[in-house]
């Protein structure tokens, strides 16, 4: 697997609430769709922990979903990644 440089890492992270926000107000995208990233990490936020009153698991699955997600939809529906 390549490394990427931290540069490219950082603008991932700093692109990816615009990104995911953007996907989930789109008129084309289908509320189905969107209800699969947003239930599950829903969930995840308020069942029980695992590490009760530390949010960082919380935190680094809801960054794997919503970059799972906004990579899926954007080629689902032709979306621009940085429109």
């Amino acid at each position: 697997m390549a490394r990427r440089p931290l540069g490219s890492w950082v603008r991932l992270w700093t692109h990816l609430p615009s990104r995911v926000w953007r996907i989930v107000r789109s008129p084309r995208v289908a509320i189905a769709d969107k209800l699969w990233f947003i239930v599950p990490v829903a969930l995840y936020w308020v069942l029980p922990d695992v590490m009760p009153f530390v949010p960082i698991d919380d935190i680094a699955v809801t960054l794997a979903a919503a970059g799972w997600f906004a990579g899926r939809m954007e080629r689902k529906y032709g979306l621009d990644a940085l429109e």
